[in-house]
């Protein structure tokens, strides 16, 4: 009996404890926000566009089963791949964004946001051999251009579109923006209209496309929303940059680029490893169908991530400290 409520006391002092963790780390300044979920494939060819359509579908039933209100922004499947799809249903995915309007869903998937590997044998292959893809994800923070001020949440006009100082700041005069005829699925109206639309940013070279509405100004509406989101990213990406250079060395440990490989999915194991968490599920079929194996994998990363930023936190503090003895 004592050693049953000894091992009680100490789940529950863990709990307490990553709860205090959280509670003690600075909020990421866009955590607040509704957010993009930008799915691409990576290296892999046609597979590697299958299993971003399997990425799509998994992240689209997760927001289903937990209450999330999820929307289809855009989804394009690859020209050269043709109408073919696999026996599992999956489609040659070539990009698709999905926004979730709920305020805070940038904070609840930003630990989404990297590499995705699979290891599987591929429907098209015939001598039984194990292929190796991946799949890019972004998360971006979403500005509601019909919310107000700050988007529901902390920080002023920190998202103020019409703000120069924010992120989410863009002069019209450095945006080209192209109408163009749709191309792809679509009917009669493909081609006959030019509802199109093309952004380029400019300054940066970020270029936006959206052609998923017949309307053209829904996609000029879609692609002005991406931009922002994108830009903005951009932007805080360079402020990061600029201020890790600027600490010790250490800090860099504990950051991770979109270019990391995050996460392994692997079929043949029935398991998938999170790299960052440490954490191993099995039962992939549960996690690739949004169910509740997935909460186990998207929990064990945010414990990881409030421990990453209390890590860079001290290590920023350390550095900051050291140059002041200086």
């Amino acid at each position: 009996m004592a050693a049953e409520e000894l091992e009680s006391t100490r789940d529950q002092l863990a709990a307490v404890s990553r709860r205090l963790s959280a509670a003690l780390t600075p909020k990421d300044p866009y955590a607040h926000m509704p957010c993009l979920l930008e799915i691409r494939p990576g290296p892999g060819g046609l597979e590697g566009r299958f299993f971003a359509d399997t990425l799509f579908r998994m992240y689209k039933q997760y927001c289903s089963r937990k209450g999330y209100r999820a929307e289809v922004i855009k989804y394009e499947t690859a020209d050269a791949a043709g109408d073919q799809s696999t026996a599992a249903g999956e489609s040659p995915l070539q990009e698709a964004i999905v926004e979730i309007h709920d305020p805070g869903a940038y904070d609840l998937f930003r630990g989404e946001a990297g590499m995705h590997r699979v290891q599987r044998i591929p429907a098209t292959e015939k001598n039984g051999r194990v292929h190796t893809s991946a799949v890019a994800v972004w998360v971006l923070p979403s500005f509601q251009q019909d919310g107000g001020g700050d988007g529901g949440g902390g920080g002023g006009g920190a998202q103020d579109i019409d703000n120069p100082e924010s992120d989410f700041y863009i002069d019209p005069a450095e945006v080209k923006i192209e109408t163009m005829r749709a191309r792809g699925a679509g009917g009669q109206h493909v081609n006959k209209t030019e509802s199109a639309i093309r952004m380029t940013h400019l300054p940066t070279g970020t270029v936006v496309s959206m052609q998923d509405s017949r309307s053209q100004s829904r996609n000029r509406e879609d692609a002005w929303k991406l931009m922002r989101s994108r830009v903005a990213l951009i932007r805080r990406e360079a402020r990061e940059e600029a201020a890790a250079q600027l600490r010790d060395s250490v800090l860099s440990q504990h950051r991770i680029s979109r270019s990391d490989k995050i996460r392994t999915y692997n079929y043949n194991q029935d398991r998938v490893t999170d790299h960052r968490a440490g954490v191993d599920v099995h039962n992939l079929d549960d996690v690739i169908n949004g169910g509740e194996s997935l909460d186990r994998v998207v929990d064990a990363v945010r414990e990881w991530l409030v421990s990453a930023d209390i890590a860079a936190m001290m290590a920023g503090e350390e550095a900051s400290a050291k140059k002041a003895q200086k």
